[in-house]
């Protein structure tokens, strides 16, 4: 298990769920404490800075699943997509949001 101080950067940023509903919120968190562990149990010698990076592109999943669901804001979404270099195809229009959160997820593993 991870010490709580390296998931501190994951428990403690509001700013990695804001806009996000409650079931998005609580599937990007437990996935950053998987990816977390995984990046612990490989022994990496950052795994500080490591967390940190994936908290930052987990900011930028939540601002596009915001942008592209709830904002309706397609353009301002590719934009960052394009910015970010996400590799997953866009979804549909009307997706849910736990869905393009959940597909995003899946792209990132």
């Amino acid at each position: 298990m991870v010490a709580k101080e390296l998931l501190s950067p994951i428990l403690d940023d509001e700013t990695l769920t804001r806009g996000l509903g409650d079931a998005e919120a609580r599937a990007l968190v437990e996935w950053l404490v998987e990816q977390s562990e995984h990046i612990h149990r490989h022994g990496t010698s950052d795994i500080g800075g490591m967390i940190q990076t994936l908290c930052r592109r987990a900011r930028s999943i939540t601002r596009f699943v915001y942008l592209w669901c709830y904002q309706m804001d397609h353009g301002a979404a590719c934009q960052l997509a394009a910015t970010e270099r996400f590799m997953w195809p866009f979804p549909a229009p009307d997706a849910d949001p736990y869905d393009v959160l959940l597909d995003a997820l899946a792209w990132e593993n």
